[in-house]
């Protein structure tokens, strides 16, 4: 499972296994991969299942998978995504998009790719994506027992309040039902195994684990840590109090400055520059006014009303900081 933090791919991992080795009496392993920093960073979930007879006997990473499920789109930008799939391997990407449109994005014109919109029924049905994701997989998968996964997604969710286990069995009953299958001939080799070694490492890192590399540039591009959720801003509400400013970790909001009709310069929000916007949220839940707002984040959409930081340099006049543009 291709996932970022906070939609939930360890959670799934952890309940297919379980339903698969408690439920269905096969022999399995969970393990996920993930750094510090969980929410809107990437994360690998494996999941390994055989025969009760057969022995499971490595913890490593799943290097050929069978199965890729991707729970966010623009993981697929990344060529490793699909690394190591299987000749007759299927893909489960959580998208609007039709399968078509996914083999013409990662170029993938054999085996199965599936579609679900796992991110508008998660929404709807307020709950998460993974259930949607698992719904998905244990509709592909034909040895894996639907009754038995069920039964751990409901178990799971249960213990923490009834409504959120029913909303989550809708999910997952729907993503059974809604997804798009295009199957294909089996590719004739599978995938090549895209190893992505580390820049550091015993060998060759600075003495004393000094990292001299700029953690941050005006380059980085953050729209990948988003979950499908995404800030709008609607500037007929806004009074620029700045407080949005405040909790923005990023420094993604733009501001302008304006002369009103007696000369007076003011300090207003253009607007949100999607770049370094990873969807946290906060901007929206400091909104005094709701001129920020949340939406499902649709493509091309950020793209469209991004409104770019300007970081030319401005002349100084006097005491004040930056001219009017």
């Amino acid at each position: 499972m291709e996932s970022i933090g906070g939609l939930g791919a360890h959670l799934a991992g952890k309940m297919l296994a379980e339903a698969a080795v408690l439920g269905m009496g096969l022999n399995g392993a969970h393990f996920s991969s993930y750094g510090s920093e969980k929410k809107g960073s990437p994360i690998k979930s494996f999941v390994r299942l055989c025969a009760q007879n057969q022995e499971l006997r490595t913890s490593a990473q799943v290097e050929r998978p069978f199965v890729i499920a991707v729970f966010h789109e623009t993981i697929l930008n990344s060529a490793a995504a699909l690394s190591g799939l299987r000749s007759g391997g299927t893909l489960i990407v959580n998208t609007p998009a039709s399968p078509t449109e996914i083999r013409e994005w990662t170029g993938l014109q054999t085996d199965t790719v599936v579609c679900i919109d796992a991110t508008g029924i998660a929404l709807e049905e307020g709950s998460r994506v993974n259930t949607a994701m698992l719904g998905a997989l244990t509709q592909v998968v034909s040895f894996l027992n639907t009754d038995a996964v069920r039964a751990v997604v409901s178990q799971t969710f249960h213990s923490k309040k009834p409504a959120v286990a029913l909303a989550n069995l809708k999910t997952f009953d729907r993503a059974r039902t809604e997804l798009v299958i295009d199957s294909r001939a089996p590719s004739t080799a599978g995938r090549e195994v895209i190893s992505v070694d580390p820049a550091w490492g015993y060998l060759n890192a600075p003495l004393g684990g000094a990292i001299i590399n700029p953690a941050n540039t005006v380059e980085k591009n953050l729209s990948g840590s988003r979950t499908g959720i995404i800030p709008v801003f609607e500037g007929s509400k806004c009074v620029h109090c700045a407080l949005c400013d405040l909790v923005c970790s990023d420094n993604c909001l733009v501001w302008d400055i304006k002369v009103d009709d007696g000369g007076q310069w003011l300090t207003r929000l253009a607007g949100i520059d999607y770049q370094y916007c990873k969807g946290c949220m906060a901007c929206v839940d400091s909104c005094p006014t709701g001129a920020m707002r949340e939406e499902r984040e649709t493509p091309g959409f950020a793209d469209e009303h991004r409104v770019p930081l300007n970081f030319k340099s401005r002349p100084v006049d006097g005491s004040k900081i930056h001219e009017p543009s």
